[in-house]
């Protein structure tokens, strides 16, 4: 059951309000001034807020202005309920960071439609992860509404990529984000004497390129197809104001930045500390995570075994040597350039 803090200091209406809120299965707590509203609100941590404007010893911006001061309360949902119904009013609410503005009077529904509204808008954008632009829909229609959300998809354009066609290439500089549509594509970086390490591995409903964007330099690394691929292409001036004016998703592409940083760092540990075995095993372990989403057994990864070596970082001939010993022990099956895990646990076994 959600909970609703509700900050009004006219008892008659605070008694409406909640026993509309109750008989619509919220758990209601009041308070009669802004005051002790934030000090309800910092005890109980509501699901959303409801607070009037016009309240005495604190009003309604004065509560909103120290709500957003603490973290754990900064992104709770906040609706204003107001007499005030002046366009400069509403303004000033919606720029201190209200959610929505209801002017009295009210019917019931309105408040009930948005309260439902705002905490579902809520419960989406607290999805542990963007991947695909579903995932980017989702968290621009919950934080900006439809009308961005169209603006962002109008006019994009595809690129199509055959396989081993260069995206881009390091020291370039960023001008669009990408997501994939089709296909599959690596990032790598590459040695004085053109030796690869593979960095990053990209499948369907994957973004790339936001590194650079993010950081505001050049890319770090090259971008290329592993098999035909469909790219879309979104402007960078339409990411950075999308960043711009929405914290949760500026906050979403971070945590991807930073899973991506983990993983490397766990990369470049293994590179440094595994045996030859530990690091082919990982890498096909990798792989398997990566491309066989939908968890079949039936799975093969289908990979060169150059690049299966610059995922690993190990040699072609010490890579083939050591499929070679995984085939003979019935760890991996090998067919036509294709490779099957036949167990999975005893792969695990040896990174472990």
């Amino acid at each position: 059951m959600e909970k609703i803090l509700l900050i009004e200091d006219n008892p008659a209406i605070c008694d409406n309000v909640a026993e509309i809120l109750e008989l619509a299965n919220y758990q209601v707590l009041t308070a009669g001034n802004g005051k002790e509203g934030v000090a309800m609100a910092l005890e109980h941590h509501p699901d959303l807020i409801v607070c009037d404007i016009m309240m005495p010893v604190l009003d309604g911006y004065g509560v909103l202005h120290m709500l957003h001061k603490n973290k754990a309360l900064q992104k709770t949902p906040f609706i204003f309920l107001t007499a005030k119904a002046e366009r400069t009013d509403i303004r000033k609410g919606m720029e201190l960071g209200a959610d929505d503005y209801i002017t009295k009077p009210f019917e019931g529904t309105e408040l009930l439609s948005a309260i439902e509204s705002r905490l579902k808008r809520c419960a989406e954008i607290k999805q542990d992860s963007v991947t695909g632009l579903h995932g980017l829909n989702v968290l621009l229609s919950a934080s900006t509404g439809k009308e961005q959300l169209a603006m962002l998809k109008e006019d994009r354009n595809t690129n199509h990529y055959k396989k081993k066609q260069n995206i881009y290439a390091a020291g370039n500089r960023p001008d669009h984000l990408y997501y994939l549509l089709q296909g599959k594509v690596k990032t790598y970086k590459r040695n004085d004497e053109g030796k690869e390490l593979i960095i990053g591995l990209y499948n369907e409903g994957d973004f790339l390129g936001y590194n650079a964007l993010l950081e505001g330099g050049n890319y770090q690394e090259y971008a290329e197809a592993l098999e035909d691929t469909v790219l879309a292409v979104i402007p960078q001036k339409d990411f950075e104001q999308l960043i711009g004016s929405n914290p949760e998703v500026l906050g979403k592409f971070i945590q991807l930045l930073s899973r991506e940083m983990v993983e490397k760092e766990q990369q470049l540990i293994g590179l440094a500390y595994n045996s030859l075995r530990k690091k082919v095993a990982e890498a096909l372990l990798m792989l398997d995570r990566k491309y066989n989403t939908a968890g079949s057994k039936h799975f093969t990864i289908d990979i060169s075994r150059e690049n299966l070596a610059a995922v690993a970082g190990v040699a072609k001939e010490s890579l083939i040597r050591t499929l070679g010993d995984f085939r003979d022990e019935e760890l991996v099956a090998l067919k036509e350039g294709q490779i099957a895990l036949l167990s999975i646990k005893k792969l695990v076994a040896l990174i472990n």
